[in-house]
């Protein structure tokens, strides 16, 4: 079965947003199991989207169309689909009905131009928009359904998963039992890692895929058939062993996350100190609901003056051997851990560029710090010929896995492959 994908809209086109929804969606689906063929993206111009309806409905088994349903003049999307079937726009009653309670509900008038929402092309099947006025549709243009969501993300994602997933796996004849493995690893790119798996035999039914989201590569591991099912375990066990400690997580997109789950497990209490991270540690722990249970407290120390007066780091430690260093990062670390009392507390302190290194500290150069009650772990890294972004994602990535081998009881300092250590 060939899925294929169409996305709307000039601000998408002209690079002015960008399009997650795309990106999310060819995730999700393969989690599934499903392949996405294709994408287009297509402005807000009336002709050049009924040509690319006809032209990708003759090679496609199932397209999704995503924006376009709104109320406004460039909001195109049904009626290039009615003109593609040659048939006109009705209104769809049911839908019109569901427009009228929303905006009462709301305390809203409804105008005019909302009733668009309710046009769709003579032979389309509604489909249900549970938390939003666009109407979804499908429509049979030759060999292809074309399924249409609003392009709002949050209404999209809902369809998707209640609508667009169910319709796909309806169409498949012979649908095989689907296992996926993720794998998050931290330290090499996509070709390093390529290449030291491309030795190892895959079973039959079973494949291995690549996602780049820095600092992360994650690999898939998709299964298909009971058989191949039945293989995934060893096969994953035996991909962890042969990269070895790369591998930072399994089933989650995020230390972060890893890191959450395991302090309300344990009921653990964290601080943390940062410099050059600027708060990015702290602020991937509070996106999750619950971090107030053990979050004490996220200071960005970002001045030699805070680092002393705050954390209570030693002039005398700046003086000898500078900000970016371990005596500094231990101190800042030991200090952040005090000031609560919290069982755990994580410092950085880097040169993100793209200036302000040296020829002893080039940029790149960070060094990180656990302190817990029995004390201290640190190493200085070298992230060479990386964006400042980069650098302090790459740099809360290797923070929050100290903390996570450490509530593991693992080494917490450990060589992830590509990374240069400094020595103190």
């Amino acid at each position: 079965m060939k899925i294929e994908m169409i996305c709307t809209g000039e601000e998408v086109l002209a690079g002015q947003i960008v399009d997650t929804n795309a990106a999310w969606v060819a995730n999700v689906l393969m989690d599934h199991g499903i392949e996405m063929q294709r994408r287009v993206t297509v402005g807000d111009r009336l002709e050049d989207l009924v040509a690319t309806f006809e032209e990708r409905s003759q090679h496609a088994d199932i397209i999704l169309v995503n924006g376009g349903l709104g109320p406004t003049s460039d909001d195109l999307s049904s009626l290039a689909m009615a003109m593609a079937k040659e048939e006109k726009l009705v209104e769809f009653t049911e839908w019109r009905q569901r427009l009228e309670q929303w905006f009462s509900r709301n305390g809203r008038v409804m105008t005019d131009s909302n009733l668009k929402q309710a046009m769709l092309p003579e032979s389309a099947v509604m489909v249900d928009n549970p938390v939003g006025t666009a109407c979804g549709f499908r429509v049979k243009l030759n060999r292809a359904w074309l399924f249409f969501t609003p392009g709002v993300p949050f209404e999209f994602k809902q369809m998707v998963h209640e609508q667009f997933i169910p319709f796909v796996l309806s169409q498949v004849d012979e649908h095989a039992a689907v296992s996926v493995r993720k794998l998050l690893t931290l330290g090499h790119g996509e070709s390093v890692l390529a290449d030291k798996l491309s030795s190892l035999p895959l079973p039959e039914g079973i494949t291995m895929g690549y996602r780049s989201f820095m600092p992360y590569i994650e690999i898939k591991l998709f299964a298909r058939g009971d058989n191949a099912i039945g293989q995934l375990p060893v096969v994953t066990e035996t991909i962890k062993q042969h990269i070895g400690h790369c591998v930072v997580a399994e089933g989650v997109d995020s230390l972060a996350k890893v890191i959450h789950t395991l302090l309300i497990e344990s009921g653990a209490s964290l601080s943390i100190a940062e410099s050059c991270t600027g708060g990015m540690i702290a602020s991937q722990l509070v996106a999750f609901a619950g971090s107030s249970a053990y979050l004490h407290q996220g200071l960005v120390t970002y001045s030699n003056e805070s680092k002393v007066k705050v954390l209570g780091v030693s002039p005398v430690t700046l003086d000898d051997h500078g900000a970016v260093s371990i005596a500094t990062v231990e101190e800042m670390a030991a200090g952040a851990r005090q000031l609560l009392d919290s069982d755990y507390a994580l410092a950085t302190s880097g040169i993100a560029g793209p200036d302000g290194g040296s020829e002893q500290k080039p940029v790149g150069t960070v060094a990180i710090a656990l302190a817990t009650r029995q004390g201290i772990y640190s190493q200085m890294l070298k992230f060479s010929a990386r964006s400042r972004e980069l650098v302090r994602a790459l740099s809360t990535a290797v923070a929050l896995d100290m903390l996570r081998r450490e509530l593991l009881q693992q080494a917490v300092i450990v060589d992830y492959g590509s990374y240069q250590r400094f020595t103190k």
